[in-house]
């Protein structure tokens, strides 16, 4: 039986050219960047690059790239560095409830340090109102939090005119933009945003490796002290050959965002569709109408998330029942329970797909057809 992967959202197979030039790095350009000699020059040359790279690919400058451990680490400085290096300003900070954990958890840590958060409430859409963040600021709010995309639904938030609310007002706008790099279009300055996190294995790219984008302008405190790395904002050795990866993965869905998109857009109206052939009870989660290509969050009524994940990792197949992190739990889920409500059955019976590389036209309605055949047996459906 053929394992198939519809989990991207969680993480993606690394491509083979990311691999392949990581493994030059690792075996030819092995210096310091930091260093003054040859081998250290070759490392800060490709370090340069990779930060020009980055910086272009969101219409930044490249001074304004903090290479990072990941998504979570990038977050984490978004918040607590900007919060603290602000404070005089104000102790405000709005965020939305259905944040990913890396920002709630975040926000609640704050919030023992005397700041107070606003968690923006959504609806059944799962986006956010721009005129419900304009009606949450106030005088001494500093930062605003608003991930791109849904890490559960997929859902797009309005972010561009979210920060249209937010010019001429002194708070900084922060998004998460991890599950929407590579796959949209991004430029801050149209977007207005002064702080964008990215992780690289969400598009291909290696673990361990992202980046925090913060203009130029926002004030914010390193929360890791030791050398003068990233213009002493995240002290460390950084890491060359996940930078490169990284680099080289980012090209990649530069050059094949179109061509990708595409064919993501065409495995997920394909999976629904053979649902519905299939003739079994699901519903949608989430405004369809924005939602990125590679994320379906389906209902399935008389199921519990527990028991369908068993089921279909038994027949072969990678989902997930919304974060990674939160992966094996059985509480009910955050975004959803934002969404209906925590009394909803949808919180604690839907299941995640997201399609990516790992996919091809014949392994997606394998997929559906697998999935059908497990919630007809859960629910008794077609006896």
């Amino acid at each position: 039986m053929e394992a198939i992967y519809l989990d991207h959202a969680a993480t993606t197979p690394m491509d083979k050219k990311v691999a392949e030039v990581m493994t030059a790095i690792y075996q030819e350009t092995y210096g310091n960047p930091s260093s003054v000699h040859s081998q250290g020059r070759k490392a800060r040359k490709q370090l340069d690059e990779a930060r020009r790279l980055t910086a272009s690919s969101i219409g930044a400058n490249e001074k304004e790239i903090y290479f990072t451990s990941g998504g979570t680490e990038a977050d984490n400085l978004a918040l607590i560095g900007t919060a603290l290096a602000n404070r005089e300003k104000g102790n405000h900070i709005i965020t939305t409830a259905q944040e990913h954990h890396a920002v709630l958890h975040t926000a609640e840590y704050l919030e023992t340090l005397g700041f107070e958060i606003t968690y923006l409430p959504t609806d059944e859409s799962g986006r956010i109102s721009p005129e419900v963040v304009e009606a949450a600021l106030r005088e001494d709010t500093i930062l605003v939090s608003i991930m791109f995309v849904n890490n559960e639904t997929g859902v797009i938030q309005p972010i561009k005119e979210i920060g249209a609310v937010l010019q001429g007002h002194h708070t900084y706008f922060h998004t998460d933009a991890v599950q929407a790099y590579g796959l949209l279009e991004l430029d801050v300055d149209e977007l207005g945003i002064d702080l964008l996190t990215t992780s690289a294995h969400k598009i291909n790219g290696p673990k361990g490796i992202g980046f925090l984008y913060a203009r130029d302008s926002v004030m914010m405190q390193n929360l890791m002290f030791g050398g003068e790395q990233e213009r002493k904002r995240r002290a460390g050795t950084e890491n060359v050959a996940a930078i490169v990866g990284f680099k080289e993965a980012v090209q990649l869905n530069i050059d094949e965002r179109e061509a990708r998109n595409l064919a993501y857009e065409q495995y997920k109206a394909q999976f629904i569709e053979q649902l519905k052939s299939e003739g079994i009870d699901f519903s949608l989660n989430g405004d369809q109408e924005h939602a990125i290509s590679t994320i379906v969050n389906i209902s399935f009524p008389g199921t519990n998330v527990e028991q369908v994940l068993t089921n279909l990792d038994l027949e072969g197949i990678a989902a997930s029942s919304g974060s990674a992190c939160t992966a094996g739990s059985v509480e009910p889920s955050h975004v959803l329970s934002a969404m209906f409500g925590d009394d909803n059955p949808c919180t604690t019976n839907s299941i995640r797909f997201s399609f990516g590389s790992a996919n091809t036209e014949e392994n997606v309605i394998e997929a559906a057809k697998r999935v059908a055949k497990i919630i007809k047996r859960l629910t008794k459906q077609g006896k």
